[in-house]
């Protein structure tokens, strides 16, 4: 039987819950598949969405604190400077607004519209979306005591199921949606996986209906490597916290000093892509899945990658999925967009 054979069986094996060496009711099945899948292709890597768990969420907020990462500080300017005109074009003919967010976090910079909308008395309600249980019920909580007045319906779940949930309260209801996809987070896809993704929101969405989407725009390649590479290590230690993630779901047995983080930016291509290289030659055994992982010294995991865009690229996504530009929001220094689009 050859590898390829044998590599999905096991895959799907583990999705079944069968072969995880007597852990099956205590492990995350497509957290060990995804593990498995990643780690024994030929090109090594890790699904980005598992580092966030609560040590890694915990590891991100203190990522958006650092100087040298821009991203955070400049939408959270963008909301400032343009949160009336945003109202207007979401509650444009007076239509009722719901307003659902895709990685909602903490909610930071949304609660500078969330607080607006309602001094404003404006007719909406929010429904943030999450992978983390833990920033959701965090988030939802926080919500209900600072902004009791605020209706809210937080849900865990990938971008993806969430959309299937949702799509059932589209139809029949005279409210316009307005998606917010914040935070740069498309820059987590290619090109083909972005089209595809928006595509998939348009096919769920009505004509009419609103898709805000933050972009980090192409800039000084210094700059934009040092908020990925910054001194203290934090950016390193919330890429090793997926290894060590590892270690206590699946029981496996990953030594963070042997990995060294590694993040490279290619200014043609505009992405920046971060690693996990083995120091050593090295086997990590993954008890959960009854897995021993080869590694060669210098070999790399594959962990993220995040774009950056030029306008041309942003009205170009917008024009092959289905959707019509009707504004960029920008902060001070042009770093970074939220553009707000119309489905056609």
């Amino acid at each position: 039987m050859s590898y390829t054979t044998d590599h999905s069986k096991k895959t799907i094996a583990i999705l079944e819950g069968v072969g995880l060496n007597g852990y099956s009711q205590k492990v995350n099945r497509q957290f060990a598949a995804d593990v498995y899948a990643g780690l024994t292709a030929k090109e090594k890597s890790l699904p980005s969405k598992y580092l966030y768990n609560k040590r890694g969420d915990e590891i991100f907020q203190q990522i958006m604190d650092m100087e040298e990462y821009y991203p955070t500080r400049a939408e959270y300017e963008i909301f400032e400077m343009h949160r009336h005109e945003m109202l207007k074009y979401f509650s444009q003919d007076s239509i009722p607004f719901r307003l659902i967010e895709f990685g909602a976090g903490d909610g930071t910079k949304t609660k500078v519209l969330l607080r607006h909308f309602l001094e404003q008395q404006a007719d909406f309600s929010y429904v943030p979306i999450d992978i983390s249980t833990n920033i959701i019920e965090e988030l939802t909580t926080d919500l209900a005591e600072k902004m009791p007045d605020l209706k809210v319906q937080g849900i865990q779940d990938d971008y993806f199921r969430a959309i299937d949930r949702l799509k059932s309260s589209f139809n029949g209801q005279q409210v316009r949606n307005v998606v917010l996809f914040l935070g740069a987070n498309i820059g987590n896809f290619s090109n083909s996986e972005s089209i595809t993704f928006l595509k998939e929101i348009a096919t769920h969405l009505s004509p009419g209906d609103l898709l805000m989407t933050g972009f980090d725009l192409k800039k000084n390649p210094e700059r934009i490597l040092t908020a990925y590479f910054d001194k203290p290590g934090v950016t390193k230690a919330f890429k090793h916290n997926l290894l060590l993630r590892i270690n206590e779901e699946l029981k496996a047995d990953f030594n963070i000093d042997n990995f060294q983080y590694f993040p490279i930016y290619d200014p043609m291509e505009g992405s920046i892509r971060s690693y996990l290289v083995s120091k050593k030659e090295q086997q990590v055994t993954i008890s959960a899945i009854d897995e021993v992982v080869e590694f060669e010294a210098w070999e790399a995991i594959y962990m993220e990658r995040s774009q950056k865009y030029s306008l041309n690229d942003i009205e170009g996504l917008a024009q092959h999925s289905g959707f019509s530009v009707m504004h960029h929001f920008y902060d001070s220094q042009k770093l970074f967009t939220d553009s707000l689009w119309q489905l056609d």
